[in-house]
């Protein structure tokens, strides 16, 4: 069953989401909203011409920064200085290029216009946070999620040139600030880096931990 969401912005349990995760219909993207998703597990995830949906998967891909593994070629390319990184300097780039890419299963962008302003919002709230990889003056990578306690909800990443979002990645999880990072959606190269599957239970366990 799926639910509609109405104006109180209060979300059912996870547990009754469909077998594909989908959970709810509706509502709205606002920040008092969105915080209460990503509080229980919860994400929004739909294309331009869909109503909003929200998804809870029953199983959620996930890279605890201590298991992080880095490839002896990664690692020269780490050390060799070819790139810079930032911080929180150019969010809304950030997203913009990351709009561009589809998420796997999926055609053309999720990341809508509404989708982009409430990201925006959440950023000057303090909430969500970009990593930016720049070649000299150039943005060539990056990624951008949510600060959910002490995990970061990775919501999407770019390359313009090779490495660069993994790059982004590996900073992100050496900055000794999270426990866990979100990755939502399986790919291979996050599995090569030590990414894995766990239970949403396991996941809203440890997401209401790291927040109280």
């Amino acid at each position: 069953m799926v639910f509609r969401l109405d104006e109180r912005k209060l979300f059912p349990d996870p547990a009754l989401a469909e077998e594909d995760g989908l959970l709810a219909i509706g509502g709205d993207l606002s920040t008092d909203r969105l915080l209460q998703a990503y509080a229980n597990g919860i994400f929004p995830w739909y294309s331009e011409d869909e109503p909003i949906l929200w998804f809870s998967p029953h199983e959620r891909f996930v890279l605890f920064p201590g298991r992080l593994n880095v490839s002896k070629s990664m690692r020269r390319v780490l050390q060799s200085g070819i790139f810079t990184i930032t911080t929180n300097q150019c969010f809304n780039d950030v997203v913009a290029a990351c709009s561009s890419v589809a998420r796997e299963g999926q055609d053309g962008t999720w990341i809508t216009a509404d989708m982009k302003a409430a990201y925006a919002e959440l950023h000057r709230h303090g909430y969500a946070h970009s990593v930016e990889v720049w070649q000299g003056s150039i943005l060539v990578g990056g990624l951008y999620g949510i600060k959910a306690g002490d995990v970061f909800c990775g919501e999407s990443m770019f390359s313009r040139v090779s490495n660069a979002s993994k790059t982004a990645l590996i900073w992100l999880c050496n900055t000794g600030k999270y426990n866990l990072i979100d990755c939502q959606v399986y790919t291979e190269h996050l599995e090569s880096m030590g990414a894995m599957m766990i239970s949403r239970e396991e996941y809203i366990s440890i997401l209401h931990k790291t927040i109280a």
